[in-house]
């Protein structure tokens, strides 16, 4: 039996009359057991002709009693009469009214027959023909296709706009019937489509799945989107109605995206509402059409650290003026086989500062982090893992990976914070035009936390802004080698420019090396000796 109540049936006997199918009936009563929805929807449309067909017979049975109990008055009256009088007219024993009751009902009953092969005037066919084990066998087939890996997944649908159109109107039209006969019922508690849908589908694409759980959330999602061309236009009254709630986008096809329709239908009365629309709405000629069925992996992280040991090799591809001016890139020698292991789609890739093109990353690293796109596997045992870091390592003699291992979304931002406030160590080789003796430099080593003033550098200014950032050269140690060369090593605030500091940058950066020795100094190579971020952890050879 269909959870209805008394007060449904003038909805019911409404809405089916509207045009709508079986299950949009259960969603205006505000049946939320999911059981309901579950049922074949030519079992569910006899039981609601059943339903509504029980009230015209009480109602029959009503004026039957009520004629019965006239004719037996009238009977009585007539034997009472004095003889001689004429008898009174004997009243028929047949139901008064049946037959014209019968006649009233005929064009319900045709159109309940008629039900079964009409496409919903509500859903547009998403809770019919579009829903069943014929689409679980489609959405399962495309998931098998993809190969993912997973342990559950959930399932959503994506409706075109115009059904929030047509269930405004259905409701308008159901609440005409309520206001009549003095009922009040919340327009929030129907049923949504996209929940009627899910509890209809899930346990069908579970079971085409291999009884994969299918869940309310879960790394895996498989999305079916619906369109129908038919009814595209039924959103259009509202851009001159409710202007405001659709503006244009570049990104966008359309300005009628559901948000946009349903903050529309949220502030046009229903006067106006009933003026530009029709109540009931049309029947449609064809059902909602597949678009496609999508799935999509959450991202995952990895995380580890890099050397670089190139001076030839950019962080990242770099291409100047749409040109590419070095063959490969640190993220492309540590993507290509990543990518490979997780099948993911794409990747973003970040880390704990940079390094110029020319600079090394020697110690343990500089660590990086990539999101992995769409991953078609999420998985690797630790085994697996420390294969996939000695085939990278293995690929390139340019770079070297160390600690690989996959990371949470929240763990990502243990590399960026107090960026700042973290220091990092250089070896620099300096050359300076005047000639030099060690006792010449021996006074750096005795400098502490220089604070330097540093414009933002020429090389840079095209992609930074221009600002005087303050940063800090915690200690500087020297190693004469020649007259006019010698090793500087510093540990500095993290975001100090180097090589900025060592030739003064034209005075940008202040005070600078070559104010220090007063002379011109360049630097001619540059080695990241340790970047003291303690992440990730670290993982035993």
């Amino acid at each position: 039996m269909l959870p209805l109540k008394e007060k449904d049936k003038p909805i019911v006997r409404k809405l089916l009359s509207s045009g709508c199918c079986a299950r949009c009936v259960l969603r205006f009563c505000c049946v939320s057991v999911q059981a309901a929805y579950r049922k074949p929807p030519q079992d569910t449309l006899k039981e609601l002709q059943a339903f509504i067909s029980n009230t015209e017979n009480s109602t029959s049975q009503e004026s039957a009693a009520d004629s019965t109990e006239e004719n037996s008055k009238s009977h009585d009256a007539a034997v009472s009469e004095p003889l001689g009088e004429p008898p009174n007219k004997r009243v028929k024993l047949e139901p008064v009214g049946t037959e014209e009751e019968e006649e009233a009902a005929a064009p319900a009953v045709a159109k309940l027959k008629e039900e079964e092969s009409s496409v919903c005037v509500a859903c547009l066919g998403i809770l019919q023909e579009l829903c069943g084990s014929t689409q679980a066998v489609k959405i399962a087939e495309r998931v098998k296709t993809e190969k993912y890996e997973f342990d559950t997944v959930v399932l959503s649908v994506s409706l075109p706009a115009q059904l929030c159109v047509r269930e405004h109107s259905c409701w308008l039209h159901v609440k005409k019937e309520l206001r009549e006969k003095s009922m009040a019922v919340d327009k929030d508690n129907a049923v949504q489509v996209k929940e009627a849908f899910k509890w209809i589908m899930q346990g069908l694409v579970a079971k085409e799945l291999g009884g994969v759980v299918v869940v309310a959330r879960s790394l895996f999602e498989v999305s079916v989107e619906f369109t129908h061309p038919e009814t595209d236009a039924d959103c259009h009254f509202l851009a001159s109605t409710c202007a405001d709630c659709f503006k244009s986008t570049k990104n966008k096809q359309s300005v009628f995206t559901r948000m946009a329709v349903v903050k529309a239908l949220e502030k046009i009365s229903d006067a106006v509402f009933l003026k530009h629309y029709a109540c009931p709405p049309a029947q449609p000629t064809s059902s909602c059409s597949p678009q496609y069925v999508q799935c999509l992996h959450v991202s995952i992280f990895i995380a580890g650290r890099y050397n670089k040991f190139s001076r030839c090799l950019p962080q990242t591809p770099w291409v100047i003026d749409g040109e590419r001016r070095m063959e490969s890139s640190v993220e492309e020698l540590i993507a290509a086989p990543v990518l490979s292991s997780f099948r993911a789609d794409g990747f973003n890739f970040s880390s704990s500062g940079r390094e110029d093109v020319d600079v090394r990353t020697l110690g343990n690293g500089r660590p990086f982090a990539m999101e992995l796109l769409n991953p078609h596997r999420s998985r690797l045992s630790k085994v697996e893992m420390k294969q996939l870091q000695e085939t990278i390592n293995e690929s390139s003699d340019k770079i070297r990976v160390r600690d690989l291992q996959i990371v949470s979304r929240e763990a990502m931002s243990r590399m960026k914070e107090g960026e700042e406030d973290k220091t990092k160590s250089y070896t620099a080789l300096v050359w300076t035009r005047k000639p030099i003796q060690s006792d010449d430099i021996a006074f750096i080593d005795d400098i502490k936390d220089l604070t330097l003033d540093q414009k933002t550098p020429l090389r840079v200014l095209h992609r930074r802004a221009l600002a005087v950032r303050q940063r800090v050269v915690h200690r500087m140690n020297t190693r004469f080698l020649d007259s006019h060369h010698f090793y500087l090593e510093l540990k500095t605030q993290a975001g100090t420019y180097i090589k900025e500091f060592v030739h003064g940058d034209f005075g940008r950066t202040k005070p600078n090396l070559s104010v220090l020795l007063k002379t011109d100094t360049d630097i001619l190579e540059l080695d990241v000796e340790s970047v003291d971020v303690d992440w990730p952890p670290s993982i035993p050879e």
